[in-house]
């Protein structure tokens, strides 16, 4: 009997964009709990921007669409 399909997708790039909706657009890098392959996946297609404050680096969603 064949296993049902995994409902979570291996690239969890969409659950990371929820995670930084709910904290308000931003969060800082360190705190993340994805890993850094899914933060450079959402950097490359242009919805995150990483920044540095000087205190840390943040995740922040990019707001020009």
């Amino acid at each position: 009997m064949p296993k049902k399909a995994n409902p979570v997708p291996k690239d969890h790039s969409q659950l990371c964009l929820q995670y930084l909706r709910r904290c308000g657009g931003s969060a800082r890098l360190c705190t993340i709990n994805f890993s850094l392959g899914v933060i450079q996946t959402l950097v490359n297609r242009k919805l995150v921007k990483i920044t540095n404050t000087g205190a840390g680096f943040f995740v922040e969603l990019d707001e020009a669409k």
